[in-house]
């Protein structure tokens, strides 16, 4: 069954793929693709040259499997032949030959033989032309790979391709000669790009399906074939000469008796992926003047990718050479040159289509802007590591252009955003952690702030009939001295109570804020004209605020402020300077309450706005004024930060409060707003 001219030749297997841009830097072609962290290969573009393959070392490329082919054209009923290629003595080195050809007609095949015959009509040919046509120039169409390549990205020199077929062509072309057209043809080779060429449009009739080496022996493995085992056989006729060192570099040239003259470069041979394409590309220009460039994918065919052998290219082309010279020392020169008259006149012709595959090259603006994204902004940025599989980063930048390939290839590109993405995470973590910690006060805060509402409540009856009580005794006995002086120390104990309870209840938010737009420099100034501070203590006064006014509960932070500044002034008992800053931004409003006390001891800081905690003295204190401050702020939408040192070796001794509060109250409805939205989603 013939295969489509449009298959695959090679894919990726996604599961094994480590995107680790080798098969993307050894491919000539370009034609593989980094889409969203993996490797593709682009049908449209791959040549086959199969180096993708023969590189990646995680084994993520897969050949197109041609043996459901085979097997149907095998069990079509008609007379099938396999032509094996000239390489097969690299591939089976430990193998006699003739049982390599018992194995095949184990399999099923009717005729086997050598390609190399093939190869010997096509050296002829090429002999021909270049005598025919003196003044042309042509290039060795032997090799399917350089063929696509050119057809695809030098179509200008399609016109230059030789018009022969390959030997794989010739010799099924010869064979159907001998045996009709019926004969149903199977080509065995070291070469992917086989595949491809079967299904050209000039040659599709020929050759019915191609297997490499590698799926020869999976066949035989199925087949339960061990060619050691099986009957000894002798190819078919015709019989190859010089032909058979085709797969060797500079094969095509010997058999064709065409040497490489390096005086007057009418012959050039080049292979491998590294050569042949600035060959191809001098060629075109004209730099690279020669009648024959016999240009192969390959370091010649025995080092093709459809082969399953790990062994040197030294060793394989030993074991070809030693092949050819036991045939040629065995075959009778008479009937190899009686079959090539007999061929002569064998149609051995074949065109060539352009299938331009070329992208439009960006501008230099567009180059220089893909660069600037990934901070190449200079030259000097510009490293040319090749880590991504490019030669150059400008070759990178226009592969990115070209949908090839992606900025986050660069491997410095992504080392600068991994540091920049570790850097944002250690601050959302530090972020993260401060508000799981502000969180679980708030926790604790409100279930002390439940219990202590109730609590309140509970109070204010009994307080309240205490006090009434209180007065009118000390109003029906205050003639009684020391009856008075109890009763009087009965309703201030009882009014320290009230107090203590409405602390609990402003503690526990039972109050509302009541916004008003204020003036935050007279409020701080108001607050401080009836707060005089004790003897020896200094207080300074910054106002950094460009707008003064805020919309927040005036009453609320002169009781922030009053705390907060009791506070400090607890805390400096020998003196020191207390100084309150204003400041603030287009969103918000802060004020700072920094003073130069004993500090508060680490291991109190996370206790400070808990209510009923204090370090004072009893009876000095009711702990109840930072955690009355932290629900105002938190009221407001706003937070308290608080940095002190209780440690003189550390350095100077100090607490530093600072509040910030929104500066609109329309703010803080939007932002309730937008946190009732989250929660509810």
């Amino acid at each position: 069954m013939k295969q489509a001219a449009n298959i695959p030749l090679v894919t990726t297997i996604r599961e094994r793929c480590r995107v680790c841009y080798t098969c993307v830097r050894e491919c000539p072609a370009k034609a593989i693709r980094i889409a969203v962290g993996q490797a593709e290969v682009l049908p449209e573009r791959c040549i086959g040259c199969g180096n993708c393959l023969r590189v990646c070392s995680q084994h993520a490329k897969r050949v197109y499997d041609s043996t459901p082919d085979v097997r149907d054209v095998l069990e079509s009923g008609g007379k099938v032949a396999a032509i094996l290629a000239p390489s097969f003595p690299a591939e089976f080195a430990d193998i006699e030959p003739r049982r390599i050809v018992g194995a095949l007609r184990a399999l099923g095949f009717d005729l086997v033989c050598e390609v190399a015959f093939g190869a010997d009509l096509v050296a002829a040919r090429y002999r021909t032309i270049l005598k025919e046509r003196p003044d042309d120039c042509f290039i060795a169409t032997t090799c399917p790979a350089i063929v696509a390549y050119v057809e695809r990205y030098c179509p200008d020199l399609v016109p230059r391709l030789a018009p022969i077929v390959s030997p794989m062509i010739a010799c099924a072309r010869a064979l159907r000669a001998i045996h009709g057209n019926e004969l149903r043809v199977v080509f065995i080779g070291p070469c992917i790009a086989k595949k491809g060429e079967i299904a050209g449009d000039s040659v599709h009739e020929d050759v019915d399906a191609a297997l490499t080496f590698v799926e020869m022996r999976g066949l035989l493995t199925r087949a339960c074939l061990d060619p050691r085992e099986v009957d000894p056989s002798d190819f078919d006729p015709p019989h190859a000469g010089l032909g058979a060192l085709f797969p060797i570099t500079r094969g095509l040239l010997q058999a064709a008796r065409l040497p490489e003259n390096l005086l007057d470069g009418d012959v050039v041979a080049v292979q491998g992926g590294g050569e042949f394409i600035p060959a191809l590309r001098e060629f075109q220009t004209g730099e690279l003047k020669t009648r024959l460039l016999e240009v192969l994918a390959c370091d010649g065919c025995i080092m093709g990718p459809g082969m399953s052998v790990d062994t040197s290219l030294f060793y394989r082309r030993g074991r070809v050479s030693q092949y050819v010279r036991e045939r040629l020392a065995s075959m009778a020169p008479g009937d190899w040159f009686e079959d090539m008259r007999r061929f002569e006149a064998i149609d051995l012709r074949r065109t060539f289509e352009a299938q331009d595959r070329r992208i439009a090259a960006p501008s230099t603006e567009d180059v220089q802007r893909i660069l600037s994204r990934m901070g190449k902004t200079s030259p000097e940025d510009e490293l040319n590591c090749g880590a991504c599989g490019y030669s150059s980063c400008r070759e990178h930048a226009v592969a990115i252009f070209k949908g090839l390939a992606e900025a986050e290839m660069c491997l410095p590109y992504a080392i600068d955003q991994l540091r920049t993405t570790i850097r944002d995470l250690a601050v959302s973590n530090d972020q993260l952690a401060r508000t799981q910690e502000a969180l679980r006060h708030s926790e604790r805060l409100a279930s002390m702030g439940q219990l202590a509402a109730g609590i309140a409540h509970e109070l204010n009856n009994p307080l309240g009939v205490v006090l009434m009580f209180a007065h009118i005794l000390k109003d029906e006995h205050g003639q009684d001295a020391e009856l008075n002086n109890d009763l009087t120390i009965i309703t201030e104990e009882a009014d320290r109570c009230k107090k203590i309870v409405a602390g609990l209840l402003h503690f526990a938010r039972q109050n509302k804020v009541m916004f008003r737009r204020i003036d935050m420099t007279e409020l701080v100034n108001r607050c401080l004209a009836v707060m005089e501070p004790p003897e020896g203590l200094r207080v300074v006064v910054q106002h950094e605020m460009a707008d003064r006014k805020a919309e927040m509960d005036p009453d609320q932070i002169t009781q922030v402020l009053t705390n907060l500044v009791n506070n400090a002034y607890a805390a400096m008992p020998d003196g020191g300077v207390l100084t309150i800053t204003t400041a603030g931004d287009d969103d918000y409003v802060r004020f700072v309450v920094a003073d130069t006390g004993v500090g508060i001891p680490k291991e109190h800081a996370d206790k400070i706005f808990e209510p009923f905690f204090t370090t004072k003295q009893l009876g000095k204190g009711t702990g109840l004024g930072l955690a009355v401050t932290y629900g105002i702020v938190k009221m407001h939408r706003g937070d308290i930060k608080v940095e002190s040192n209780a440690d003189p070796q550390a350095g100077p001794t100090g607490t530093t409060i600072t509040v910030n509060l929104p500066r609109r109250a329309e703010r803080l409805d939007k932002e309730a707003m937008e946190a009732l939205i989250g929660k509810t989603v």
